[in-house]
């Protein structure tokens, strides 16, 4: 097979998959596996498996990280790109489109559906903090640490306060299980080819995670301001796309970008498309931009908010193997992974529930939304239609 044949390939796999991945992050590495190990044979489990645990414990979006890495190794950097800008189209279109329709509706106070997206929103990141909280803080030290995470993020609030907590949770981590054995080395074959490449993208993130900060007041430019709200957290961000939440909101409402209304709005809309959740950012810069060109703010920040995440998966990824061997990077990732969900539990407080809840009905009805979601399994744009339909009903 050609190279313009490979990428093809690609991309044709990946937009399926952009088309139909409902459910979050871990349904999005179900739907992946069966297509790239079960159906099409691209990789084995193992190798699989490799990459899943690499995305997992970067910062990024795990699944979008994913679908790059096997794209990388299917067809070089033009199948990467390809194939995560295949699985990311769908959802990114259907977010921009939104956010022209919002802007045309105006001021969403009174707007019922409004009301009930935030509800949908409440249940869907409380699913989110039960599910990576039974996974992730299986033990007394664990879950210890995910609520003395979630004190000092309340206490704490900000983008810095949050990064702290995940590295003093991987700190502690590295103290809590420093008896871990060593884990059997990965199988995957070393590829030494790309090493420079690699280093040059890791150099890339990092200066791009400072200078931004350092040229927007230099220069006035609103762009870069913006590139460095979205490009930093998304650079910072573990556990996945609902983590990404409280990182958001602190880089855009203190701003005064958009209202709050909104931002729940558009997040609360995120849930009912496939694709990654990180598409939210197509939302937030289509708002934040405005204007009958509102699109090409959308495009700007979904490639600040997903560039982190590119050059971090294609500068670890040869290194990964060596790195995956070390007891002490199992243990830190267990004390990141428990600060994280502790993290998303202050976040479930506020911004979620204070802006959404405001009395027993609202409550009673973001349960039967979570009881919709974790018990019966529903899918998740199916509650947020049906929450978003009972809000304009509610509220006629």
């Amino acid at each position: 097979m050609n190279a313009l044949s490979a990428v093809a390939e690609v991309a044709g796999a990946f937009l399926k998959l952009g088309l139909t991945s409902f459910g979050g992050p871990i349904a999005h590495l179900s739907y992946i596996r069966a297509e790239c190990v079960q159906t099409r044979g691209w990789l084995g489990d193992d190798e699989y498996a490799d990459i899943v645990a690499l995305c997992q414990f970067l910062p990024g979006p795990a699944s979008s990280q994913v679908v790059f890495a096997i794209g990388m190794q299917r067809a070089g950097l033009a199948g990467a790109l390809a194939a995560s800008l295949c699985f990311l189209l769908p959802s990114a279109a259907l977010m921009i489109a939104f956010a022209y329709g919002v802007t045309a509706l105006g001021d969403l106070h009174g707007a019922g559906w409004r009301y009930g997206l935030k509800l949908a929103a409440v249940a869907v990141v409380a699913q989110a903090v039960w599910g990576m909280g039974v996974k992730l803080c299986p033990d007394r030290p664990r879950l210890t640490l995910c609520l003395a995470a979630a004190a000092a993020t309340l206490i704490f609030p900000g983008a810095l306060g949050q990064v702290g907590v995940i590295v003093g949770g991987a700190a502690v981590g590295c103290w809590l299980y420093r008896d871990l054995p060593d884990p059997v080395s990965p199988t995957v074959v070393e590829r030494a080819r790309g090493h420079v490449a690699a280093v040059a993208a890791l150099v890339a993130f990092a200066v791009l995670l400072v200078a931004p900060r350092l040229v927007a007041p230099a220069t006035g430019a609103k762009s870069v301001d913006v590139f460095d709200a979205f490009y930093r957290p998304g650079a910072l961000v573990f556990g996945g796309g609902h983590v990404v939440l409280p990182l958001l909101r602190e880089a855009i409402i203190p701003r005064g970008w958009m209202s709050d209304d909104a931002f729940l709005a558009g997040y609360g809309a995120a849930q009912a498309v496939p694709g990654p959740l990180f598409s939210f950012a197509g939302y937030l810069g289509a708002i934040i931009h405005g204007g009958p060109h509102a699109w090409t703010g959308g495009l700007w920040c979904l490639f600040a908010i997903f560039l982190p995440g590119w050059l971090l998966i294609g500068g670890a990824l040869p290194f990964w193997h060596r790195l995956r061997s070390k007891a002490w990077m199992q243990a830190a990732l267990r004390g990141a992974n428990a600060a994280v969900v502790g993290v998303l539990l202050a976040a479930l407080y506020t911004p979620v529930m204070a802006e959404a809840v405001a009395n027993a009905r609202d409550l009673a009805a973001a349960l039967v939304a979570f009881g919709l979601l974790e018990l019966w399994k529903a899918p998740p744009w199916l509650v947020v239609l049906l929450t978003a339909a009972a809000g304009q009903w509610a509220l006629r």
